[in-house]
């Protein structure tokens, strides 16, 4: 760890590498023992992710079902009603989502979109529920436009290294991410920005995803951390899994370098046995998606997480009193 200008602590890529190599027991046990000084041990937030727009995204991106470039097979459809996503978030709230995430298939949106999504905004903010919006690159001015609507939270992953990020999308660069996370941070909106594992990248390059992330003027608040779901008809549909033992590891370094970021387990638990999962609430992780899917892709059952959570005495974290 290197302090830089007396700020928040800096990391390097080799003290970061130390950590996450260190022997498992000593790293879950340090991971949780940060945990615990930031967050209640035993309690995870449940969100909720609507696709608002599927399908038909110009992007490139080498996972992504939504991407017009890949015969997945996915039909795309225009943007929902404002009415049906508030009602789809009043369920959710209802059965027990604190949180009301909302992504979009754009390159970027377009301005005769914005007054329907700052409206689907105020609309979930009302219910009390925190609110995120992924709608991919963000100019400036749609960024004050969005807060101004109330937004608490914008995703925008890195998805992996810069080293390794070319192989994976070639229509927007990693400069181009970071250029996006800049706009939401300066609008004063709290950022959302992990990334996917899994997709053929290198040790090294996971670790590098999350110094990149760790070393931002502000760390993201939000970090979710996604196992690849393979998909039939993209690039990445063959990809090696990633080693469970792997995955929790970062989840662990993950908490270690970002203390007081929320620490997202996100796609691809339906891959995941209940002991990996545990294994990584135990590693820092106290987010989770409920619900039976996540846009696209399969989710577990709403039954088997609440099955999971009363084994392993896990409470739902609640809506903040009004």
């Amino acid at each position: 760890m290197e302090p830089i200008g007396g700020a928040l602590p800096r990391w390097s890529r080799d003290a970061a590498a130390a950590i996450h190599d260190m022997p498992f027991n000593d790293l879950i046990f340090l991971a949780q023992t940060i945990h615990r000084q930031n967050f209640d041990r035993n309690q995870v937030q449940l969100s909720r992710l609507l696709s608002i727009k599927t399908g038909g995204c110009p992007e490139d991106c080498g996972y992504c079902s939504q991407s017009a470039h890949n015969p997945s097979g996915l039909q795309a459809s225009k943007l929902m009603e404002v009415e049906r996503v508030v009602a789809e978030a009043r369920k959710a709230r209802d059965a027990g989502a604190t949180r009301y995430c909302m992504g979009a298939a754009w390159r970027g949106p377009k301005e005769r979109d914005m007054d329907a999504i700052a409206a689907m905004i105020e609309g979930v903010k009302a219910l009390g529920m925190e609110t995120c919006m992924t709608l991919g690159m963000l100019e400036p001015d749609q960024a004050q436009r969005l807060k101004a609507a109330g937004l608490d939270y914008y995703n925008h992953n890195i998805d992996t290294s810069e080293r390794y990020y070319g192989d994976v999308v070639s229509t927007r660069t990693f400069a181009d991410r970071l250029e996006t996370l800049g706009h939401v941070r300066e609008a004063g909106i709290k950022v959302c920005c992990g990334g996917i594992v899994g997709m053929g990248e290198e040790k090294a390059d996971r670790i590098d995803m999350l110094v990149t992330l760790a070393n931002l003027p502000e760390p993201p608040e939000s970090v979710p951390i996604n196992m690849l779901i393979p998909i039939p008809g993209t690039p990445l549909a063959k990809a090696d899994p990633i080693d469970p033992i792997a995955f929790v590891r970062l989840v662990a370094l993950a908490r270690i370098l970002m203390p007081k970021s929320d620490v997202r387990l996100s796609a691809g638990r339906t891959a995941m046995s209940d002991e990996m999962q545990a294994l990584c609430f135990f590693a820092g992780a106290n987010s989770i998606f409920v619900g039976d899917t996540l846009l696209t892709a399969q989710n577990p059952q709403e039954d088997k997480d609440i099955a999971l959570f009363s084994r392993l005495g896990i409470q739902p974290m609640e809506l903040p009193a009004r």
